[in-house]
């Protein structure tokens, strides 16, 4: 008797719970591997997404049998929620958009379908997974920048809980009412300027990579490009949402492509009558990817490691490191440490001392490899001593001041929402408008709109005569090339104006950032220099007087307002 003969003779409901079974074990496997390995796993990724596609097109095939065999609505969502907890994956592991898109997918399909609904308040058990699905789903969304979503999401979970806490005992509630909290909380602090630019690289609002200057062959014949990440934060009581905070949620995005659009509304799948997506879409083939878009950065998002957690994914990311690759350390923490013997300082990554302290050193294995620090932290000025003492590259690094300048409108008061340090790196205006104390409802759209205009075409002129600059060191010149980094840095240049210019922080050296190597002062043209952008931004916002100018910028601003 043939294999398949032998088959056929096997009940359809045996069939489906030995594949069931199979997916289930191998699922399990895959959640415990970590995502910072660049491609060690891909084979072993291929199979399980290759088990889930058999396991739903079989479900769907056969939903009739399987359900008079006693199959319940909420287990067909249970398969739906693994295959969208495991493109989320994927696109953590990989920053590739095309698996967040996925993921959205079959979840959207899954709070369409109510697969949960069906025993929801009798069963603990079904509550549970209804809960723990729209808390993926919410992430996804957030990541996703689907706030109508967010919102409709985050109004389902308040409703679920109040009813659970009801129905059944409440301790059994009690973290599901902290996860609402920590949205809410994260959402009030994320939504001042909600909507108005995409934090993620635009082909449409950004200048296209083919068109950026090339700096000159004498500065620099080599050409990096930012190929992975490291983003990791931890401050006291900070604004979270899981294990990705505000700053990292910023940061994450500020190094990805924003989508076409155009192209996830094409291959979005359609949900048929029995509410499935089609297998075709649970595929680990590159198939799904958007041809108009460059890969992202890979990407690790770490939440309060252990030195030696954080340590090892360096060193993980440094040895997969492409030869054209340079990686970015993003490294936010609140308050310092005692330094030990012969270190300048420290850095708490936990939000204590002891052995998990963050040291100068321990970045110095590291060093043979292109390597850029963005420290957010009261003691970054500390790492400085990292430069000379490199293994094989030299660093490139970006500090934020030691003390976070004071609000404008509240000389007592200091920014909520996050860093003002990585707001400036990540939404430039933003942080700007934040500083004089403006919300977005306080500012007129038009003027912030013009605002923005203003800005985006001084950066792009910043850096096209930083390009051309012949002091420009070689450290920065192999990067310049690269949209994410360039941009970046540009945002820093700003940054640092600003807060040069900004009267409560003027002759003060602690509100300001700073940068190693030192970047030159590149000869802009008047309508281009540093101080009349800031003045034109200031006055569009009628915020001259948080300002010291020289007596010239003001007299070229009147002679400007005249011709005009």
């Amino acid at each position: 008797m043939s294999q398949q003969q032998q088959n056929s003779n096997i009940p359809v409901s045996e069939v489906f719970w030995t594949l069931a079974d199979k997916a289930d074990k191998k699922f399990s496997n895959i959640r415990d591997l970590p995502y910072y390995q660049r491609s060690r796993h891909d084979t072993y990724f291929y199979k399980v997404f290759k088990v889930y596609t058999q396991l739903w097109k079989f479900q769907q095939e056969n939903r009739q049998k399987l359900v008079e065999a006693g199959l319940k609505r909420w287990e067909i969502g249970d398969i739906a929620s693994r295959i969208g907890q495991l493109y989320f994956g994927q696109y953590m592991r990989t920053s590739e958009a095309n698996y967040l898109s996925e993921s959205y997918i079959f979840y959207e399909a899954i709070l369409t379908r109510e697969y949960f609904k069906e025993g929801l308040f009798q069963d603990v058990n079904i509550a549970n997974k209804q809960l723990r699905f729209l808390a993926r789903f919410l992430m996804v969304c957030l990541v996703l920048n689907r706030r109508e979503m967010v919102q409709q999401l985050v109004n389902q979970l308040k409703v679920l809980v109040d009813e659970c806490k009801r129905t059944f005992q409440e301790s059994d509630f009690k973290e599901w009412k902290l996860v609402l909290q920590e949205i809410v909380k994260f959402l009030k602090a994320d939504t001042a300027f909600i909507n108005i630019r995409p934090l993620r690289y635009s082909l449409v609002l950004d200048p296209h990579p083919d068109t950026l200057p090339h700096v000159a062959a004498a500065i620099t014949k080599r050409s990096l490009k930012l190929r992975d990440a490291v983003l990791s934060s931890s401050h006291q009581n900070e604004v979270k949402f899981s294990d990705i905070t505000l700053d990292t949620f910023r940061m994450l995005q500020c190094l990805e492509w924003e989508p076409s659009g155009s192209f996830y509304q094409s291959t979005g799948s359609k949900l048929g009558q029995n509410g499935a997506t089609g297998a075709s879409r649970i595929s680990y083939s590159q198939e799904i990817a958007d041809p108009t878009l460059p890969a992202n950065p890979r990407k690790a998002v770490l939440y309060r490691p252990s030195l030696t957690h954080f340590v090892a994914v360096l060193a993980t990311i440094c040895e997969e490191l492409p030869s054209d690759g340079i990686l970015l350390v993003y490294l936010s923490a609140s308050g310092s440490c005692t330094a030990a013997k012969n270190e300048s300082g420290c850095i708490p990554p936990r939000g204590d001392g002891g052995p998990n302290c963050v040291y100068p050193s321990d970045f110095l294995p590291f060093t043979r490899r292109p390597l850029l620090l963005v420290i957010d932290n009261d003691n970054s000025k500390a790492f400085k001593v990292i430069s000379g003492a490199e293994k094989g590259e030299s660093i490139a690094m970006l500090l934020s001041p030691s003390c976070s300048p004071p609000i404008a409108s509240d000389s007592s008061s200091h920014i909520s929402n996050g860093s003002i340090f990585t707001m400036f790196l990540t939404a430039p205006l933003q942080a700007f408008c934040l500083l004089l104390g403006f919300s977005g409802t306080d500012i007129d759209l038009d003027k912030y709109n013009k605002a923005e205009m203003l800005l985006s075409s001084s950066l792009n002129n910043w850096g096209a005569v930083l390009a051309t600059t012949d002091t420009l060191n070689p450290v920065w010149g192999q990067v310049l090339g690269d949209p994410f980094i360039r941009r970046i840095l540009l945002r820093f240049m700003f940054c640092e104006a600003v807060l040069t210019l900004y009267a409560p922080a003027q002759d003060k050296s602690e509100f300001l950032p700073s940068c190693v190597p030192s970047l030159p002062t590149p000869v802009l043209p008047p309508n281009y220099s540093y101080q009349n952008v800031i003045l034109q931004l200031a006055g569009i916002f009628g915020a001259t007087k948080y300002f010291v100018f020289s007596e010239d910028d003001l007299a070229d601003k009147t002679q400007t307002n005249l011709e005009l």
